[in-house]
């Protein structure tokens, strides 16, 4: 099995929450920070997903599903290699981390063996005005395909079960601070020298 003799065999920190708070940044500051690559969910889309989503339109789990697989195989490549990886990924339902977890080989989904698994979770929190108010700048300056309208439908899907043990943090801390606090709370798992 790829991976498995290794001394350090890589962590997955996938940044999540809804469109609007902070993902891509503490994401890519995150892998910035360690020196190892990141992923970003959005580039996973497919056309068809970023056309509906422009329009106001929600994704299905038939839009969503081929795209967290997508995901799950990028983080699986680079854990069998014993890299880490950080990813920017909303995965606002337990079963849609369910299949991002699958990228650790050796999970087995619906065990709920989540303390073992080389995929993490990080939440990123706000009020959904803060979040409203982001995604209306981040439109206007033609950086994102997500509209405001969007986000209640994306409120309504966050579900995190206690059980999971996804840090929360609050989205309107200082990126920065964010990547300090994810890297001292794993830095035993990461394969990573730099922390």
């Amino acid at each position: 099995m790829p991976g498995s003799d290794l001394t350090h065999p890589g962590l997955a920190v996938v940044i999540m929450g809804v469109s609007g708070c902070g993902k891509s940044t503490v994401a890519a500051l995150l892998a910035e920070t360690l020196g190892c690559s990141f992923i970003e969910a959005d580039d996973y889309h497919s056309q068809a997903n970023k056309a509906k989503m422009s329009k106001g339109i929600p994704l299905t789990n038939g839009d969503r599903i081929p795209w967290l697989e997508a995901l799950r195989n990028a983080i699986r490549e680079r854990l069998d290699h014993g890299e880490d990886v950080t990813v920017s990924c909303s995965a606002l339902q337990q079963k849609y981390r369910e299949i991002l977890r699958e990228g650790d080989i050796s999970y087995r989904s619906g065990s709920g063996s989540y303390s073992s698994c080389r995929v993490k979770f990080v939440c990123l929190e706000a009020s959904a005005e803060v979040i409203a108010d982001r995604i209306r700048r981040r439109s206007m300056e033609g950086e994102h395909f997500m509209p405001a309208s969007l986000l209640q439908s994306q409120l309504d899907l966050l579900q995190i079960d206690d059980e999971e043990g996804i840090t929360e943090v609050d989205a309107t801390v200082r990126p920065d601070a964010i990547v300090h606090d994810t890297i001292a709370q794993f830095r035993e798992q990461l394969a990573s020298t730099v922390c």
